[in-house]
Parts: C-alpha cells; structure tokens; sequence
C-alpha cells in the first residue's frame, strides 16, 4: 500500500517533539508539505533543518488564539494535526493532592488549545474542495479509563475526545474528517514528566518505573512507538481513510480493552 499526499498541506501543532514531531515526519515522507507548530522555537528551528525542502516552521503558542488565526489566514490546509498538550506536572493519586489551580495550564492548552486551533482552522478547512480534508487530534487512553496519575491530563483528553466527535458531526457534510488518536505508553518528555511527578521513592529509575507499570497495564508488554501514530495519521488523513470518522483510535498495547 502506498500513501501519496503530494501537494497537500499539513498544520501540526506540538510538532517539535515526540508524538507530533513522528507525524510531521510521516506527512513529509508521505509527500505533504507541513507546517510545523510549537512553542519552543529552537526545537522547531533543529526539526526543520532535517527536511528544509517540505516543512515550514512558526512558533506559536496554541492558547493564543489570535496568533493562530494569523497563522491559518496565511497558508492553505488540507489536513489539521492537534497534538500540542502538556500534563500537570503535579502527582495526582489521590486527585486532592492537587488544588485547583494545577488544573489551569493543563486544561488551557490541552484541551483550549485544541479547541482555538480548530477553531482558528475551521474557515480555512471549509475552503475549496474538502472531501479529502481530515482533522487528527491527540487524546490519550487517560481520556477513556479516568487515569489517576494525572486528573487535569485525563479530564482533558477526555473532553478533547468528546470535542472530537461533535467536530466530526458538523464536518461530515462537507466530507471533513476527524478522529482521535490516543498513546497508551510512548517514550516521550511528557510520559517522563508524568514519572517525576508520581515516583514512589527517590531512587527509582524512569526505566524501572516504566518497566513495571507496562507490564501491569499493557497486554503486549511492550512500549508504544512515536512513528505509529505518524503512520496512522497519515492513513486517516489518506483516501484509505475516506469512510473512518468520529473514532477514537487507540495504539495502546491493549491497555484499554485490559481495563
């Protein structure tokens, strides 16, 4: 099978690292032209050496939603990646270790910044010929199974899932599609941060931390890739996947179904 999306445009948000940084990778193997956004601008600046002929990089940061209309009012779009989040940072077993305010940031940009994006998007999205448009959003199986480690980050992923499906409605007229990927473990900066916040004793390693919680929760007993989700991105966002829409799709090791 072979996924050509020459001539296409991707926007990505959270697209320096980990999880968007694979998909804005795959959509350039793929052919596309991507337009990478973050808001760390020297990661970005390093992500577009690598393929400097098909990605353009802005930074941005998705809470501000003015800026990201700017953006979108600039450049064409065909498909529309939201992968952009950030966890609390703050251990959360039980939830009253938090207060209320470790809520704020986390749902901002984790849930708000999805939603100023596809709403920044949404105008430009509808232009021209949409049957081969598509929106991804990056949720998390915490969004689906009520996660303690992290309450503002599951109640937000959660939310972004549920926004997800109400978007797929009123895009489906105009043969817009959007669905959800959600990471069960992925190595990325944020699953690190999730493991700072919620050790038991000082002198636990992340890989030891790691080791032990996926084979506790992940029937495979085995770490989910960063290029998976690129791979499944670009196949949603392909004419394979003119008919799936509305879906949470999840590449979790069966963490879900174990649930």
């Amino acid at each position: 099978m072979t996924i050509d999306l020459s001539n296409q445009h991707a926007v990505i948000t959270g697209a320096a690292r980990g999880i968007g940084a694979a998909i804005a990778t795959s959509f350039i193997d793929a052919g596309a032209s991507v337009l990478a956004l973050d808001a760390d601008a020297e990661a970005l600046s390093e992500f577009e050496e690598s393929s400097p002929d098909q990605i353009e990089t802005c930074p941005v940061d998705v809470c501000d939603f003015e800026a990201l209309q700017k953006i979108a009012s600039d450049r064409p779009v065909d498909h529309l990646v939201c992968a952009a989040a950030i966890g609390s940072g703050v251990g959360g077993f039980p939830f009253w270790n938090l207060t209320p305010d470790d809520w704020n940031g986390v749902v901002e940009v984790t849930l708000m910044g999805t939603v100023k994006t596809i709403h920044a998007f949404a105008p430009h999205l509808l232009e021209g010929e949409t049957k081969r448009k598509s929106v991804t959003l990056l949720a998390s199986v915490a969004g689906q199974i009520g996660s303690q480690t992290d309450p503002p980050y599951s109640a937000s992923k959660a939310a972004v899932i549920n926004f997800a499906q109400c978007a797929a409605k009123d895009f489906a007229p105009h043969g817009i599609r959007v669905n959800t990927l959600s990471p069960g473990m992925v190595k990325t900066a944020l699953n690190r941060s999730v493991f700072e916040a919620n050790k038991e004793t000082p002198d636990q390693s992340f890989e030891e931390w790691s080791a032990e919680k996926i084979g506790k929760i992940t029937p495979l007993a085995r770490w989910q890739e960063a290029d998976e989700f690129g791979a499944m991105a670009v196949y949603l966002a392909s004419n394979y996947g003119k008919n799936i829409t509305g879906q949470t799709l999840n590449i979790d090791g069966g963490q879900v179904m174990h649930s």
